[in-house]
Parts: structure tokens; sequence; C-alpha cells
């Protein structure tokens, strides 16, 4: 029987909580790499490393140069007593003007706008208008450097279903992530496996690397609620492609080398780009693109990407890519074959 794809639940896959990966390959490169053939549906177990195997002089990888922002800041609410209730500020993007942020806050409903919260025993801050999506604006005064005291109290806010605690929070980034760029909630997980000696041999190789940036935000934990994946509401994320990136895309395509995506957070800028422009054009945009089984890649030509929870707009992207009956045939061998999932887990490439 024919799967409904229109359907969440055809994106489904039992997977054992033990191969959700709590800890990074060390060193980055010796993560294991499944390389997926589209054309037969054939796969290949091997090594990130190997990936030099696959890519050929001419091949441009395309990654996500943004950073993650040491964002959840835990404080205390102000009570004229003193020893107020514990709240949990977890800080997305600056607002309008200079002393305020736009942040989700837990306990968020239960403040009342005005509430102030002490960060770090010292630093306080107000709690101010509710926004869409249960976002709070959080005012800072008029002397403080909101950025620097989010560095300051702030952790390195990792996804929900790694439970450990890591001690060095450089390894939830990637090597060439930019620190102008530090506008991310979470990292762009696929450059993860990539180590500074992998991109000069491929570079050595004829297989250069160039960077775009899309600002990962929150909406990229929130699983797809809808039974029927068109009345998933997707979330908006701003993208970034300089002109020495369109260039080097242009360029790529016209020597008939392959635009290899470094994850699906590239796929989905390049796609939006081209969507809107018919072409890739240096430029920002703010995008709420969503791929599903049907759409037509228009950019990228193979995709490296870690593998995604069941039933996530990610995994969707995936099965429009690499055909829906291959991934999910595939998802189901990486779990007999104990691959480790999610964003410290393993790669593949689909070519």
């Amino acid at each position: 029987m024919e799967r409904d794809l229109t359907k969440t639940a055809a994106y489904d896959y039992q997977l054992p909580k033990e191969l959700i990966a709590q800890d990074p390959a060390e060193p980055r490169d010796s993560s294991r790499l499944l390389v997926v053939h589209r054309e037969n549906g054939g796969t290949e177990d091997r090594i990130f490393r190997d990936i030099t195997e696959y890519l050929h002089p001419g091949d441009l990888l395309v990654m996500n140069d943004t950073r993650v922002l040491p964002a959840r800041v835990e404080g205390v609410k102000n009570n004229e007593g003193g020893g107020g209730a514990k709240v949990e500020i977890f800080f997305l993007n600056p607002g309008a003007s200079g002393n305020e942020w736009t942040a989700l806050v837990r306990p968020g409903r239960k403040l009342p706008e005005g509430t102030r919260v002490t960060l770090g025993g010292e630093t306080e801050v107000i709690v101010g208008a509710r926004l869409e999506d249960g976002l709070r604006t959080i005012i800072f005064a008029p002397e403080d450097d909101p950025l620097a005291l989010i560095h300051r109290f702030g952790s390195t806010p990792l996804p929900h279903y790694i439970t450990d605690s890591h001690a060095d929070p450089e390894r939830y980034q990637t090597v060439y992530a930019k620190r102008e760029k530090e506008n991310s909630v979470a990292a762009p997980t696929a450059g993860l496996h990539f180590t500074p000696e992998l991109l000069k041999k491929l570079a050595d190789m004829g297989v250069p690397h160039i960077f775009i940036t899309l600002q990962v935000g929150l909406g990229t934990f929130r699983p797809v609620k809808a039974e029927n994946i068109a009345e998933h509401v997707m979330h908006t994320e701003f993208c970034e492609i300089p002109p020495e990136a369109a260039a080097a895309i242009k360029a790529a395509k016209e020597r008939g080398g392959r635009v290899v995506a470094v994850g699906t957070t590239v796929v989905r800028t390049l796609e939006s780009f081209a969507q809107r422009y018919g072409e890739i054009v240096p430029g920002v945009l703010d995008t709420k693109l969503f791929i599903s089984p049907g759409y037509r890649f228009r950019v990228i030509d193979a995709l490296i990407t870690n593998f995604h929870l069941p039933m996530s707009t990610l995994l969707m992207l995936v099965s429009a890519f690499g055909g829906y009956e291959t991934m999910m045939r595939v998802y189901n061998e990486a779990v007999e074959k104990r691959y480790r999932f999610f964003s410290f887990g393993d790669s593949m490439f689909i070519e």
C-alpha cells in the first residue's frame, strides 16, 4: 500500500534511545559516513574523512558560517523581600532599540509585563511586552551592553535530547563559525564533521568551499504537530548570500561542477534565493521555505547532512532530495547498523 506523503506520520521511524549521540566524535572527521547513491539507491558505509573519495575537482562545498550564541541565561525574579523564583531567559535576537532583545522566557506566562529579573546576581533586566509565538521583549538598562552580558552569563543551548553536560561548548561550533555571525540558537550540525586539515585537503584537490549564512532560529526544534504537513506553519529565518559566494556558485555550475550543500540550512538558503530570484544572487532575505517530497530542486546537486528527528521538517527535506522510499529505507538500515543520530551523531552524503 502506497504511503500518503502529505501525512506527517509517513516520516516516522523507530529509534532506540541509545543511538541518540550524547558526545561528538573525536577527532571530528572520525564520525561514520553513510553514502547514498540516488541513482540506484545503493549505500556505502565509510568514515567521514573518506568524503574526499566522493568529491571531485570542480565541485563546490557551500557552508553556513553562523555561530551559536550562548543564549541560555538563568536569572532570579526580583521580589521585594528577596529570594525570588528562578527564571530562564533564552535570548534570540536584538530588537529595534539597542537595549532590547527578543527572548523565550520560562516560566513566561506567569511573569507580568514589568517583572524585574536579576542575571548573574548583579545585572537587572525587565521582562517587557508579550510577542507572537510566546516570545517576550527583554529590556536592559541604557548603560548596559546586552551582547557582552549574554556572553558573560549565558551558556550554549544544546538540543533537548542531549542530556549530558559538555565541558567544551566549542564542540557544538563548526571550525569555520565566524564570531561576527554569532546569531544562531543551534549549530548547522552537518559542518561539525569538518576539520581545518580536511578542508585544506579538499581545496588542494580542487574542491573549494565558500560560505553563506542562515541564522538558525528556535523553530528548528519545533516538531510538526499537524497531521497533514501542508498545515505546518514554518518558522522564518534570516539568510544571506555574499557576492563572492554567488559568483562561486555560478562558476561551479558553468564548469559542470556540483554544488554540494553542507547541511539543510544551506539547502534552504540556496533554494530560497533561487525560488525568489530565479537564480543565485547576492543579498539577504527571510525564508519560510518548507521543502517536502514533490519539491523541484533548482541549485543543489549533493547534500551532506546528519540523521534527523522522526517527523521533522528536516527529514521531509532529505526525503525530497534523496527520494522518500530510499531515505526511509536508509534510515531504518542506519538504525540496524547502529549509526549515531542527531546533532552529535554521524553523517550522510547523498549524491
